[in-house]
């Protein structure tokens, strides 16, 4: 699977990661994934997957239909909260899965390429969260969320959803990098997957009232320094808006292609769908 994936790694990296992470089998990870395989003529041709915590990703380079009908079978009864992937085999599969109408969000996002060999240099302070920077962190997750328009629409939700990220960056549950300034954090970035040599840069959000400064191409360009320290070679993103893609292009992201993000109104349940 790993191999096939390697293939198409630039829209894999979710996938790629949540194996690399968890492997095959039970676990009580919210990202730990049930993985469906394709096969044409004997060799693989897809992979689907489906976290614990209701993330479906997919690699289906052929959109083959009779693929994406078997695999919206195979989830029927399985928690919906997000669908990733390619920006063309996301839609088809949202579509089979009787999902593509009424999204809350269904987002078409420049997909980004860097050879880690080719990035800037310059050194920036990192590190991680400590314990009294909890309400300071619950906060910049819950603007990050509004920001991408990925909050929960319950207020009460969208807090705690945030309150819980914040707390395991703090733990140092998550990859979260904090960037500082006389030791104050002023930005912060994290790898969202990893697998052999590549990783995923995610996560990157600069307080409203400090921006347009190159805080968060600096907190970007950091993170990665620190991934290619330990081995990464090449370095995966999508960007939100016109202002992230243009840091990251700053320190040498070339444009690959497109991805999708695509979410319920709610967290939903799968339903059947016809053969």
């Amino acid at each position: 699977m790993e191999a096939f994936l390697s293939g198409h790694a630039e829209t894999s990296m979710f996938l790629r990661g949540n194996l690399a992470a968890h492997g095959i089998g039970a676990s009580e990870a919210a990202n730990a994934t049930d993985f469906w395989l394709w096969e044409d003529a004997g060799r693989l041709a897809g992979v689907f997957g489906a976290t614990r915590s209701g993330n479906l990703m997919l690699q289906l380079p052929g959109r083959a239909p009779e693929a994406l009908a078997a695999a919206a079978r195979a989830l029927k009864g399985r928690p919906f909260k997000a669908l990733t992937g390619e920006a063309r085999q996301a839609e088809a599969f949202l579509k089979v899965l009787g999902q593509w109408d009424g999204l809350r969000v269904n987002d078409l996002e420049p997909l980004y390429r860097l050879d880690l060999s080719k990035l800037p240099g310059g050194a920036s302070p990192l590190r991680r969260a400590r314990s009294e920077e909890l309400p300071m962190l619950s906060a910049w997750f819950a603007a990050y969320e509004r920001d991408l328009g990925f909050a929960a629409a319950d207020p009460a939700e969208a807090r705690l959803q945030a309150f819980l990220r914040a707390e395991e960056a703090v733990s140092g549950g998550s990859a979260v990098r904090l960037l500082t300034e006389a030791d104050r954090p002023v930005a912060m970035a994290a790898l969202n997957a990893e697998a052999v040599d590549c990783v995923q840069l995610g996560g990157v959000y600069v307080p409203e009232g400090a921006r347009n400064a190159g805080l968060g191409r600096r907190v970007a360009r950091a993170v990665l320094a620190e991934a290619r320290d330990r081995g990464a070679r090449t370095a995966i993103l999508f960007a939100n808006n016109p202002a992230a893609a243009r840091a990251y292009e700053a320190i040498g992201f070339e444009r690959i292609g497109d991805y999708r993000i695509a979410m319920p109104q709610a967290p939903t349940v799968l339903g059947e769908v016809p053969k």
